[in-house]
């Protein structure tokens, strides 16, 4: 988890990434936000996220961003 508040941060240094629980339908996250976020993970845990994962649910905070990696990890 710490490496993905290191992402987050990097991408948006103006968010609390540990108290914010409604990144997307609070339009804190924009649709580049969420496509600079999926190739940075990709990237450090040598994922591939599928389409059918990209739904808002799964980007509302760091935690349902991190289970969504643990899954593919898995």
């Amino acid at each position: 988890m710490d490496r993905l508040l290191e992402i987050l941060t990097d991408l948006r240094p103006d968010v609390d990434f540990e108290t914010e629980k409604s990144l997307v339908d609070d339009n804190i996250f924009d649709s580049f936000d969420i496509i600079s976020l999926i190739g940075a993970i990709d990237e450090e845990y040598d994922i591939e996220i599928g389409v059918e994962d990209i739904v808002p649910e799964n980007f509302n905070s760091a935690e349902s961003i991190d289970e969504l990696i643990q899954k593919y990890l898995q």
